[in-house]
């Protein structure tokens, strides 16, 4: 069967799918195969991918290290569900158990980040005998209920009827403070995203948890990681509450640990695991094809080295896009911010120009760089962050390359002008 073309592929979108699901470019291409950092669309266009499905392909697409593994594991057993006892599933936990941050040791797993998240809100809930929730503007922590609802971005609140859930929200360290020291008896965790990737690759601030830890700790609170985004070697850790110098409570975590296989986890400490004794089951979480994929992307992580070469590669990607920015002068008419970030795992705030929106920029920007062969990802609270988080297998050829033609994008667009 031939490949529908693009104008037929939205079409049918439109008739078949519901309307809330969106996709980057006036022009989309429909992409159809990809091998390592490259993807290819139905009329044979390639591009080099910038966005790894939003840190998911860490790996790299098709990758047969991760692919020749599941393939025999299809042929042998594919799914018997989590009341039955297999041996991937508990191959892969002790595995992860190796990669985790500080006594974190125990885990249970899922379908995706939502679940993972919300199973970690349940089981802080369960551990600590209380409701509430303090979650940070900024925050994405899912599609579930009580996910979207500890979720401080406003057009990913789509539910309306979240505002009585028991989530507080707080803008910095001082705002966390202040509501444990009024609700630290009804408060069971405190989530945090060490970086808030869809708010605009924030990081946390260096010392937030200088104080913030210890008010948890005598508020008798647990600190949950979500770091669907971030973990797995994206920002030179294996998960990025390590620069930070702290273990949580609780982890949650996807995304890259299936590098396309759908898989979601969280992960806690023997003592607080102990306290998770009533029944609970995944019919998919854990099957045998998802946690055989697991364990081969983690082997190539360690294998492959790709904490590592995400530092480097990252200083590197990070350097080329400050470049670009002071290149345009810097100040607040210049049409790009300072680049944030750790590893690669980076935005590049878009400013505007007088002419033209900081988020239409963005987007005349993705389409532009996608004419040229580069597709990366656009985020934060206005749609106006360019986001580089690509497969850590990305060389230091093509980052080279990209930047040199975004380069070329940027000065295109503010002067409104098409890239030659």
């Amino acid at each position: 069967m031939a490949p529908m073309d693009s104008d037929t592929l939205v079409a049918k979108k439109g008739e078949w799918l519901l309307p809330c699901s969106y996709h980057f470019y006036e022009r989309p291409p429909v992409i159809v195969s990809g091998s390592g950092t490259k993807l290819r669309d139905s009329e044979g266009r390639e591009y080099t991918d910038f966005f790894a499905g939003v840190s998911v392909m860490s790996c790299g697409h098709c990758n047969p290290a991760i692919i020749e593994p599941v393939i025999e594991q299809i042929r042998t057993l594919q799914h018997t569900t989590s009341i039955y006892l297999t041996e991937p599933v508990v191959r892969l936990a002790e595995r992860l158990a190796g990669f985790l941050p500080g006594t974190l040791s125990k885990s249970f797993f899922c379908n995706s980040g939502s679940e993972a998240v919300e199973g970690a809100m349940l089981l802080a809930r369960v551990a600590t005998g209380r409701p509430g929730f303090i979650a940070l503007e900024g925050s994405l922590h899912g599609r579930t209920w009580l996910t979207a609802a500890a979720t401080g971005i406003p057009m990913w609140r789509t539910d309306p009827f979240l505002d009585g859930a028991p989530v507080r929200f707080a803008r910095d360290a001082g705002d966390v403070l202040r509501i444990l020291a009024e609700r630290g008896d009804e408060t069971a965790a405190l989530l945090v995203e060490p970086i808030q990737g869809n708010a605009g690759v924030r990081p946390l601030p260096a010392g937030f948890f200088d104080e913030v830890l210890p008010a948890l700790r005598k508020a008798g609170a647990l600190l949950v990681a979500d770091e669907v985004q971030t973990g797995f070697a994206r920002t030179g850790r294996n998960f990025a509450i390590e620069r930070w110098g702290v273990a949580p409570d609780i982890l949650a975590g996807a995304k890259a640990l299936g590098n396309g296989f759908p898989i979601g986890f969280f992960s806690t400490t023997a003592e607080i695991a102990a306290r998770f004794t009533r029944p609970s089951a995944s019919t998919l979480g854990g099957n045998p094809v998802s946690a055989t994929a697991a364990l081969a992307v983690l082997d190539f992580i360690e294998k492959e080295g790709l904490a590592a070469r995400a530092e480097t590669l990252g200083a590197l990607l990070r350097g080329r896009l400050a470049e670009i920015a002071a290149s345009f002068g810097g100040g607040e008419s210049a049409p790009l911010g300072t680049p944030r970030g750790l590893g690669l795992m980076l935005g590049l705030p878009v400013r505007g120009t007088a002419d033209i929106p900081a988020p239409r920029m963005t987007d005349l920007i993705l389409e532009g760089m996608k004419d040229l062969g580069w597709l990366i990802g656009k985020n934060g609270l206005d749609r106006d962050v360019l986001a580089f988080q690509p497969p850590l297998i990305i060389t230091k050829e093509e980052i080279d390359a990209m930047t040199r033609d975004l380069a070329r994008v940027v000065t295109a667009v503010s002067q409104g002008v098409s890239v030659s």
